[in-house]
């Protein structure tokens, strides 16, 4: 173990705030794992603790592989796994799948070891990897619009609309994080601005359709988008069915007080249907109160605030964008959970990184942030331009071209 321990690479402050974030998430975890056992009648408390620790413990081991690959060999392995990204959520679009009371296409199916994979997750930091990638091609030269279509635009609305059709929340996301990792690379602001504009006039059309005639997008989930808006914008005039889950999750807010009712003592958790994923945040601040709901937020800020140290550090362009294009929507996405539970964002089905129970979030979140702490390893042997043979197909592999 100490062994191991010492092999650790990148940024240490890192390593240490993702080792106390998931073993923090074990208390919420088996404290909520009631509502589905004396509610759904699923398992035991103990079975459902032991699965999020498997999950969890294969997360560190990819943390752990992932973390000792060069950071330059990610612009090569994301040629190969944006190809396969793509099949991957068309597939996905014909596959209906059930995980507790929600049923759509976002999930396949893993053979063998069981566990439904939303790809969407997959997606997002294979994109990331890419618009890095092709903002550390374009860094010292003048690109126009017309030149960054195809390399860089269309594959990222690509992506975007084989996720919309059944989950907007993650499409937006992905979008939004594009845009402000080609800001951050120095894409020309006169493109990101039109591209903004235009992008509200889409939402605002979307809106309109949305809320007139809702039976006009070609989406089962149309309906679901518009009664969560609804209910975000007038949450008195909403049905029982749709703004209950919110309602209590302010009432487990409210019921935590400053110091809260104390661990595994939560009383909303039998009631929040989806109580050990998306609003597990609730159930921290019911049992740990303001006090805890603040240091958690203050742990997701720490990490915020070492990603953005590490990437000033990194010694490539390409490494800095890396680490804030994978690194900066994990915290993003934290933000957005915690805003959903005390309704300063409409409901988006989001988990909260590292502490909501759940295999595909907890295994990507752990996979971006080896790749964070890759590209923040000074160690790493950074390759020379004068050493690249562009037709030498093991350069290419490696990313250095």
């Amino acid at each position: 173990m100490l062994t191991l321990i010492k092999n650790l690479r990148g940024d240490k402050a890192i390593w240490g705030i993702v080792a106390l974030l998931a073993l923090f998430s074990f208390l919420p975890v088996y404290s909520a794992s009631t509502n589905l056992v004396y509610v759904k009648d699923t398992g035991t408390t103990i079975s459902h603790l032991l699965k999020h620790g498997v999950l969890l413990f294969l997360g560190f081991m990819i943390i752990y592989a992932v973390h000792r690959i060069p950071a330059h060999y990610f612009k090569g392995l994301v040629l190969i796994g944006f190809p396969i990204v793509l099949p991957l959520l068309a597939y996905t679009l014909t596959v209906e799948t059930q995980i507790g009371e929600v049923t759509a296409n976002r999930w396949i199916r893993i053979p063998f070891i069981g566990v439904n994979f939303q790809t969407s997750t997959l997606a997002s930091v294979v994109l990331m990897i890419w618009i890095a990638r092709y903002l550390s091609k374009i860094r010292e030269t003048t690109i126009t619009f017309k030149e960054s279509i195809l390399p860089l635009w269309m594959p990222v609305a690509l992506v975007v609309v084989l996720i919309l059709p059944e989950n907007f929340s993650t499409a937006a996301i992905i979008m939004v994080m594009a845009m402000m990792l080609c800001f951050l690379g120095g894409y020309p602001l006169k493109y990101l601005l039109a591209m903004t504009g235009v992008g509200l006039l889409a939402i605002a059309a979307f809106m309109t359709v949305l809320f007139v005639a809702p039976d006009k997008i070609p989406s089962q989930r149309a309906l679901t988008w518009k009664t969560r808006i609804e209910t975000f914008v007038h949450p008195e005039s909403a049905s029982a069915d749709a703004s209950r889950q919110v309602s209590y999750a302010k009432m487990a807010v409210a019921q935590g007080g400053l110091f809260g009712k104390g661990a595994g003592k939560s009383v909303m958790k039998n009631l929040l249907s989806q109580s050990t994923s998306d609003f597990i945040f609730a159930i921290i601040i019911e049992e740990y109160g303001l006090v805890g709901g603040l240091g958690l937020l203050f742990f997701y800020l720490l990490l915020l605030f070492r990603i953005v140290v590490v990437a000033n550090s990194a010694s490539t362009v390409f490494s800095k964008l890396l680490i804030i294009g994978v690194g900066l929507p994990i915290v993003f996405q934290a933000f957005i959970n915690m805003a959903v539970v005390v309704e300063l964002f409409p409901t988006t089905g989001q988990p909260l990184p590292l502490i909501s129970m759940g295999g595909t979030s907890i295994w990507m979140t752990c996979l971006a942030i080896g790749i964070v702490l890759s590209a923040s390893d000074k160690k790493q042997p950074e390759f020379e331009a004068s050493n690249i043979d562009d037709t030498n197909p093991l350069d290419v592999l490696s990313g250095q071209i």
